[in-house]
């Protein structure tokens, strides 16, 4: 009885480490529509025009505020923030949490599955 218990357990665990790893990863196709959002101010096409905010075409990995074409707002551009996977799922969350005084007006994504999404489709954009 105790070693169903136990190897019942052991599964259970495996199987949600490999569900949270799933999750992680994030949906691509999911992702790019989420982005509509994203185009309604950015352009995601390598190199393409700002708009009302900056191009965001291969922005993960790179530091904050360094499109020399754009003008970043101050707090932007003293956030001293690198757009790495962590980085950016904490700013796509609330935006004028993490970066006080962005000039961006996007609320955020509440949904931890849909900011994974978008992560995935970000990492195809390079």
């Amino acid at each position: 009885m105790k070693h169903s218990k136990i190897f019942s357990i052991i599964a259970a665990g495996a199987f949600l480490l490999t569900a949270s790893a799933a999750f992680a990863e994030g949906d691509v196709a999911k992702g790019k529509k989420i982005a509509k959002k994203c185009v309604a101010c950015h352009s995601l096409d390598e190199g393409g025009k700002n708009r009302l905010g900056p191009n965001l075409f291969g922005i993960l990995n790179k530091k904050a505020a360094t499109n020399p074409t754009y003008k970043y707002s101050k707090a932007m551009a003293n956030s001293g923030l690198t757009w790495d996977e962590a980085t950016f799922l904490e700013y796509i969350t609330k935006p004028k949490k993490l970066v006080k005084g962005t000039k961006m007006s996007f609320p955020g994504i509440k949904k931890a599955t849909k900011r994974a999404d978008l992560l995935a489709y970000f990492k195809t954009l390079k």
